[in-house]
């Protein structure tokens, strides 16, 4: 199978730019995973198509405002500092954007100048490592001064403050946690309080998960054989009480329902053979593309996503190739929204 089998076209006017008013109110297509037509409805039907005993189980990570603009000294040229993941101490993982590369040793002022990076290590794919100079924690830096690390196809040119500040409040699920990710679990966005309140009433669990979305989840599949790509791994921790209600909704004969690739992969690295979800933590690279044996996840609700993506490669082994992508091209007929701030699809 080549990348090539994971692309279908889109036009540019479907990619959402910003979320559906309420959360719940973004459109939902249904696709049975076996056999079956595709059925249309909104987020706030999900309820309808659970069944009591059911488990949802979600990924509680929150997203942190990562990008930070940076003035290199002594010349004053601009630099984009993205903050991936804490190394420990004061060293981070970051991604730089600047017209020349810095060099270690360089000083790169961040924000208001009150605080500054220090170059220790270039690595690919435009990574590196920095040491931050800060008179307060880096977590509170980002926090007063970084920006919501939007994904590159929803454009704010001169974004107006009350903009900002709604980005930096939906791009992000009512019941985020644990601060770490540097991109949104967005499947979870289309929850609601009152949804979350409707589910439990009707005997629909919820679990969470933490795992730590990173900037991989963004990059594309540039080998012409998928098996050559290489996933970014990403922080994840399963809990016991997690495994434990897994454990039970399995004996009890309710189904796992995945809310997001992002808990599928935990879930399916820390399943045994026998779907014996595990808890605990670490970190996964787990590549899940056709053909996979799905081991932990019975049902999935997730969005849609980019062609020739690694998330759309883990869709169609939930579901099929063929039929994902005939459900995709369904979706692009009857006037979805795509990507994160798009429309769902529950895969049932």
């Amino acid at each position: 199978m080549k990348t090539a089998d994971f692309d279908y076209a889109l036009p540019p006017d479907r990619i959402a730019q910003t979320p559906a008013e309420p959360r719940d109110a973004a459109r939902l297509l249904v696709l049975p995973r076996r056999a079956g037509p595709v059925r249309h409805a909104f987020v706030h039907d999900l309820p309808e198509w659970l069944a009591p005993g059911d488990l949802l189980v979600v990924n509680d990570t929150r997203v942190i405002p990562a990008r930070m603009a940076g003035r290199r000294e002594p010349t004053g040229g601009a630099v984009e500092v993205f903050f991936c993941e804490p190394l420990g101490a004061d060293r981070w993982a970051v991604l730089l954007r600047a017209r020349r590369r810095p060099r270690p040793g360089e000083r790169i002022r961040l924000g208001n100048g009150r605080a500054a990076a220090v170059l220790v290590e270039n690595l690919d794919l435009g990574r590196a490592v920095v040491a931050v100079e800060s008179p307060v924690p880096v977590a509170d830096l980002l926090e007063a001064e970084g920006q919501t690390p939007l994904p590159p196809y929803i454009r704010r040119r001169a974004a107006s403050a009350a903009q900002t500040a709604a980005d930096r409040q939906r791009y992000q699920t009512v019941y985020a946690a644990v601060p770490g990710a540097v991109a949104a679990p967005t499947a979870g966005l289309h929850f609601t309080p009152e949804l979350l309140r409707t589910l439990e009433a009707r005997g629909i669990g919820r679990v969470a998960l933490t795992l730590h979305v990173g900037p991989g989840t963004f990059r594309p599949v540039a080998a012409e054989d998928p098996a050559a790509h290489r996933m970014d791994e990403e922080r994840y921790e399963i809990g016991p009480d997690c495994a434990a209600r897994i454990r039970a909704t399995r004996k009890a004969g309710g189904r796992v329902v995945a809310v997001g690739t992002t808990t599928v992969r935990a879930l399916e690295t820390a399943a045994a053979e026998d779907g014996e979800v595990r808890p605990g933590c670490g970190r996964t690279d787990l590549f899940i593309r056709p053909p996979f044996r799905f081991r932990a996840a019975d049902a999935l609700m997730t969005n849609f996503h980019l062609p020739r993506s690694t998330l759309l490669m883990l869709v169609c082994a939930f579901a099929g190739r063929r039929r994902v992508l005939a459900a995709y091209r369904a979706a692009v007929d009857a006037g979805y929204r795509f990507y994160s701030y798009g429309d769902a699809m529950l895969l049932r």
